[in-house]
């Protein structure tokens, strides 16, 4: 599970549609009170953030559209909570960039 701060442009299709995918699940955990991977660090760092966690939302979904992908999956804006910026990590933003090196795919890093 992880939303990465890199901005979407950079990401990979793969890493770009699997980040959205998991920010819906924390955000679900989240607004829903639900208990799957509620104590997962990168849950837990989005707790008190849904306003930034919308945010990225926001933007993933923009960079979905500039690639063609149809986006039918919004939030519920009245949820967005909280601070609206994010400055906590699980992994540096260095780190993050490692990662994805390493994994080889073609995310721009």
């Amino acid at each position: 599970m992880r939303i990465w701060d890199i901005p979407p442009g950079r990401l990979c299709r793969n890493h770009l549609l699997g980040e959205h995918r998991e920010l819906h699940a924390i955000w679900t955990i989240l607004t829903e009170d639900k208990k799957g991977y509620s104590r997962h660090p990168e849950t837990l760092r989005w707790k008190g953030k849904l306003k930034a966690l919308y945010n990225r939302h926001v933007k993933l979904a923009l960079e979905m559209g500039k690639r063609g992908y149809s986006h039918k999956s919004p939030l519920d804006k009245r949820r967005a909570d909280g601070s609206p910026v994010q400055r906590g990590h699980v992994d540096s933003v260095e780190r993050q960039i490692s990662i994805l090196r390493n994994k080889k795919c073609r995310c721009d890093v």
